[in-house]
């Protein structure tokens, strides 16, 4: 009996923790993002001119495109319509227990699991969409929903509230009218989009079945000696989402790999390697391949002088974003305008989502409206990402890379390098493609607590 009481008010704090963590974000959500129409927007290696002849600021929220003519109108739907089509994934409740803890919610210290699996999801959205696919209802989200997140908030808080003070097992909230898109008739290749659309994000449902849900990430992180409730780093999640989509047992995903960088540097051989080892089994082709590369964008703080780099590497269309964020708060970068960065913020707890039910709701997987943060304050530990499809790929973009490192250093050495041959070749340790007993070999283990202990601590 007592444990139960102890169970419902954990449960009762969840809910406050949850509401708390709502209200603070949610003003956020609902502050308008402005972009000038003078300097070009670049998303994820696509660039957008809202240029006009009249000088100012623009609200790409959809709240004022009755105020500007039609040219300028249709380069904004098409920015919206392609930032929507993002896949954003958010702090969430209610979800299933996390085995070996009672938690069942990651808010407060899953931002940067969140943002990782926002940047593996463009990795596959690449891989099975391709960079111009856009979501068919990008543009049916209403912006007026920000309201109904920030009172939904509200009434959660006083439904939890209530059912402190009656009781009740369950907090009724009442109901919210449903604004999901209008049916229409698809064509074929939609209907196949849509399929892939959906199973990506099936592949992040808050459950312990899905490939790279919290629950899965969660358990390869415990490898590194990280439980629920950590915080982890954006060099620690980028081993993490190695280790996950490798031990991925889908049959579709057997076509995708990720790199991780060691020490800053990738060795194409190894990589190579990755992309070949369907050549080993048998099967026809290559592997595409995921690169993350951790790094450091200064000391204390960020250098400004990486800015030109950073954003060189997303005017790349091969370019899956960036796992980053500013001190104490992890944020997905997708772009850039001028010196401020362009990111998707998971900080808002939204309620769990069965993405195993026939057409779940897919709505709170894309976020209304873009933010944007001056470069200045970002922190300096990030993790990089890139896509490429074949070993072609992969030789054409270390090129374009190397020479944009180069350009960029200033006589200083470059953030990262690519180098030729494999990592033993230096004297380092290389981790198999497949380890039987063990997850992380001991190298990546002492790499790994390295990490944990250097990269700042986020909430």
């Amino acid at each position: 009996m007592e444990a139960t009481g102890t169970d419902e008010v954990e449960k009762i704090k969840s809910k406050f923790m949850s509401a708390w963590h709502n209200m603070k974000y949610s003003w956020v959500l609902k502050t308008k993002t402005y972009f000038s129409r003078n300097s070009p927007v670049f998303l994820l290696g696509k660039c957008y001119h809202f240029k006009t002849e009249e000088s100012g600021e623009l609200s790409t929220d959809g709240s004022n495109f009755d105020k500007i003519n039609t040219e300028i109108s249709g380069s904004v739907e098409e920015f919206r319509r392609d930032f929507i089509s993002r896949i954003w994934l958010t702090y969430r409740e209610e979800f299933p227990q996390i085995k070996g803890s009672a938690l069942t919610t990651d808010c407060g210290w899953g931002c940067t699991l969140r943002t990782g699996q926002m940047l593996l999801a463009q990795g596959l959205m690449l891989h099975f969409l391709g960079r111009a696919w856009v979501w068919p209802d990008a543009l049916d989200m209403d912006s007026s929903d920000l309201e109904s997140w920030t009172s939904n908030t509200v009434r959660k808080l006083t439904a939890s509230f209530e059912a402190s003070l009656t009781a009740e097992r369950d907090p009724k909230i009442l109901p919210q009218p449903q604004r999901g898109p209008a049916r229409r008739s698809w064509d074929v290749t939609e209907m196949r989009n849509e399929v892939y659309h959906r199973k990506i994000i099936s592949w992040f449902g808050d459950s312990p079945v899905a490939a790279f849900g919290l629950h899965q990430l969660i358990e390869y992180g415990k490898k590194s000696g990280k439980i629920a409730g950590d915080w982890y780093g954006p060099a620690v999640v980028a081993h993490i989402l190695r280790k996950a989509v490798e031990e991925a047992r889908d049959p579709e995903l057997q076509g995708v790999t990720v790199y991780v960088a060691q020490d800053c540097t990738v060795y194409s051989s190894d990589v190579i390697d990755r992309q070949c080892s369907f050549m080993d089994s048998g099967k026809a082709g290559t592997k595409a391949v995921i690169i993350l590369v951790p790094v450091r964008l200064g000391g204390e703080r960020t250098n400004t002088d990486y800015l030109e780099f950073v954003k060189g590497i997303l005017s790349l269309e091969y370019c899956v974003g960036i796992i980053g964020g500013k001190p104490k708060q992890s944020y997905y970068f997708a772009g850039f305008q001028d010196d401020s960065l362009i990111y998707m913020d998971p900080h808002y707890c939204q309620s769990f989502v069965d993405v195993s039910i026939k057409d779940f709701p897919l709505e709170s997987f894309h976020c209304p409206s873009p933010k944007k943060m001056s470069f200045k304050k970002m922190d300096p530990s990030c993790t990089i990402g890139f896509y490429c499809r074949t070993v072609q790929d992969f030789e054409k973009a270390s090129e374009e890379i190397t020479k944009m490192l180069k350009s960029s250093s200033k006589e200083k050495y470059p953030l990262f390098t690519f180098v030729k041959g494999h990592s033993r070749d230096y004297d380092f340790a290389s981790s198999p493609l497949h380890e039987e007993n063990d997850l992380f070999s001991e190298d990546e283990k002492k790499r790994l607590k390295r990490f944990s202990t250097e990269e700042f601590v986020l909430l």
